[in-house]
């Protein structure tokens, strides 16, 4: 649920395979405390933050000797929960962010609109299985969960790249900054961003 006053959520989930509780506040500075166990993963999250300017929080317990899967998924879910309820009704939003973002020799494509229709669209290729102790695969399975569970429309596509530390990174990065334009209030809009009155 939001937190009184700000724009912010608080959500936990607990599992038999993980134990989360993750505070996301989108008015922040990109402050962060995480901790999923999986140090590729938590890169990405900090960079995600740090780039979007939000506060992140985030412990983890996962059952990470069966493998990454559920605890990437499952934060993907709960931090897509959190995106939901620290916009609330979505009075005076943009609604919609994009961006094309360079990372080295990586560019990507990423485009948010907070239309309560969650659908993705994800086009990358990794050439690796895994980063550190991140399965590539689970870029995609992440990205699927929290557009789910944000109830968000997200597009991500791969225009170049060759490195899968940076593919992925410059995915992370771009999703940050799509959604900081997207959750940014503007003064000009009165109600929700929609001809229908509600988003």
């Amino acid at each position: 649920m939001a937190d009184s006053g700000i724009r912010s959520a608080t959500i936990t989930r607990k599992t038999k395979e993980t134990d989360i509780s993750l505070r996301l506040v989108i008015d922040g500075t990109g402050k962060t405390n995480i901790n999923t166990g999986i140090g590729f993963f938590d890169h990405m999250l900090n960079s995600f933050a740090k780039h979007g300017l939000f506060d992140l929080d985030l412990s983890v317990k996962g059952d990470l000797i069966v493998d990454c899967h559920h605890t990437i998924e499952d934060v993907g879910i709960v931090l897509g929960e959190a995106i939901k309820g620290a916009i609330g009704n979505k009075q005076s939003i943009k609604r919609y962010g994009d961006i094309i973002l360079p990372m080295d020799e990586s560019l990507i494509l990423c485009a948010v609109d907070l239309s309560g229709r969650p659908y993705l669209v994800f086009d990358g290729s990794f050439s690796c299985e895994r980063v550190g102790y991140f399965d590539t695969q689970m870029v995609q399975e992440f990205f699927y969960a929290v557009s789910y569970s944000a109830g968000m429309n997200l597009h991500i596509k791969q225009l170049s790249g060759s490195n899968d530390h940076h593919i992925i990174e410059g995915m992370f990065k771009a999703f940050s900054k799509a959604l900081d334009e997207a959750t940014t209030i503007d003064p000009r809009i009165t109600s929700v961003l929609s001809t229908k009155g509600t988003l």
